[in-house]
């Protein structure tokens, strides 16, 4: 294991262990792990088993047909990593497919996150601690500097906690500052299980399910955005994340030539 895969703290640094500074507490963030009752702390490795366990027996049944993704690979190209933002609904059928790739999600330190966290990165992912109300700045320091190292970081952008559908500013702000483009996706299938109680419509593929997933466009911001700008960005960002989540959710009941309409849309 290389020093830019290995299992980070908080702070960004290499190791497990993590140490508190002055810097841990600020105004504009947060991120101390919240207390639990030790019964709620015993829950979490339990839950993450669990999870994972399913994700692994799921996982390699599933189809993918992946539209846009040629846009990744141009970013890739021409040296830059991408931060990738989509839905808290599709993040089983993502995590599965982008598997060990290294990609840092945003990740929340509340109760469901320290699960989470134990899950997403078994499957190969890293995390950056904070969320739009705990530890968010810190977090996006964080995922700068694993920009900067050669890897892509990404965001479950309504999460963690809703309101559903609604992105959060993050992965403009931090491109922003990094000069990486914003890529933003939306997973369909065919058989799946929708979780209308939750607060993000959380969806569960059935076994042997098929599934598109469709990329969108690179989005830059320029380094010198104002906040116009910026809500500008925003306000694409959004645009383009009920795009692909409604050609995706409809995908499996359109006609094949609407089908191919997309494909050629999309470029397959």
């Amino acid at each position: 294991m290389t020093t830019r895969d290995a299992p980070r703290d908080d702070s960004g640094e290499p190791g497990g262990t993590r140490q508190e500074t002055p810097e841990a507490i600020n105004i504009h963030y947060d991120t101390r792990l919240p207390e639990l009752r030790w019964s709620r702390r015993a829950q979490i490795p339990l839950i993450a088993a669990a999870v994972y366990a399913m994700i692994r027996t799921l996982g390699p049944t599933l189809r993918y047909e992946v539209l846009g993704w040629q846009h990744a690979e141009r970013v890739h190209a021409s040296g830059k990593q991408i931060i990738w933002a989509f839905w808290h609904r599709v993040i089983l059928p993502i995590v599965w497919w982008r598997r060990n790739h290294g990609t840092v999600v945003m990740n929340t330190t509340a109760f469901d996150g320290q699960w989470t966290r134990k899950v997403i990165e078994r499957l190969g992912f890293g995390t950056a601690q904070g969320s739009s109300s705990r530890g968010g700045l810190r977090g996006l320091a964080v995922m700068a500097r694993r920009l900067a190292e050669g890897v892509d970081c990404a965001f479950t952008i309504d999460g963690p906690r809703g309101p559903r559908y609604v992105a959060k500013p993050g992965p403009v702000m931090l491109a922003r500052k990094t000069g990486c483009p914003v890529m933003v996706f939306h997973i369909g299938v065919d058989r799946g299980k929708t979780f209308e109680k939750t607060w993000d419509h959380f969806l569960l593929p059935m076994p042997f399910a098929r599934a598109v997933i469709l990329f969108a466009p690179p989005i830059y911001v320029a380094p010198d955005a104002n906040q116009k700008m910026l809500e500008a960005k925003h306000a694409e960002m959004q645009r383009e994340l009920e795009r692909v989540r409604d050609v995706a959710e409809g995908w499996f009941s359109l006609s094949e030539a609407d089908r191919n309409k997309h494909r050629s849309e999309f470029g397959s």
